[in-house]
């Protein structure tokens, strides 16, 4: 736990002045658009109540799905309202550029609630789902429900596993606890890398794809 100690201090301090809100407003601010590492705190979180249980690990997985909720329908509200032109003008200034918009209209077109679902789990999709389903049109109830069940799924499955996960293996000792704890990591860092390594893949293709497709509809 002494090679842990300057981080449980910045984690401890952070939270003392801020209490579980500011994982409601960093979530929150990351569905609504902004880049920011959300996915990172909430992991930091709950590592952080499994090593010290200073915190509880219900009230972090209550603050980052209703952060999640909240910001993914008020990214929709401000899409909505403001449509492409806005995103299409502006959205190069938060990493929404005319490739990404293109994406977002062509898997809004085919694929619709599944996107906001399992959008959560896409890094570079996570961020813009949200203003992509309001400037798509997408009907708020459907949004509504995916987007609940992908805050739910993604802000207290990565909340809830972590800290399940980091409590086991913290409360093992000796060569065993250390085996364990060296296997979990190279599990979920192989597993990272292997969602990264897709993730790219899967938008490389579905970005050429809606390219061809705007080809074809701009042809005589």
């Amino acid at each position: 736990m002494d090679g842990f100690g300057p981080l449980l201090h910045s984690f401890e301090s952070l939270f003392v002045h801020y209490g579980y809100g500011v994982i409601a407003v960093v979530v929150m601010l990351e569905s609504m658009g902004l880049p920011l590492p959300a996915e990172t705190l909430i992991i930091s979180s709950a590592l952080y109540c499994a090593a010290t249980h200073r915190l509880d690990i219900a009230w972090v997985t209550v603050a980052a799905v209703g952060g999640a909720i909240m910001g993914d329908n008020f990214g929709y509200l401000i899409g909505n309202i403001y449509g492409h032109r806005l995103l299409e003008r502006h959205g190069a200034k938060v990493g929404l550029n005319e490739r990404r918009l293109l994406l977002g209209r062509y898997l809004f077109r085919r694929h619709g609630g599944k996107v906001v679902f399992f959008g959560r789990f896409i890094a570079i999709l996570r961020v813009f789902v949200a203003l992509l389903a309001g400037a798509n049109r997408m009907p708020w109830h459907t949004f509504l429900f995916f987007n609940a069940l992908g805050g739910i799924g993604w802000a207290g499955g990565y909340a809830l596993v972590t800290y399940y996960l980091g409590n086991e293996v913290l409360k093992l000792s000796g060569p065993v606890g250390i085996a364990l704890g060296g296997i979990a990591v190279l599990v979920i860092g192989g597993s990272f890398l292997f969602l990264k390594k897709n993730e790219v893949r899967l938008t490389e293709e579905a970005t050429r794809a809606a390219e061809l497709e705007q080809k074809g509809k701009s042809r005589p």
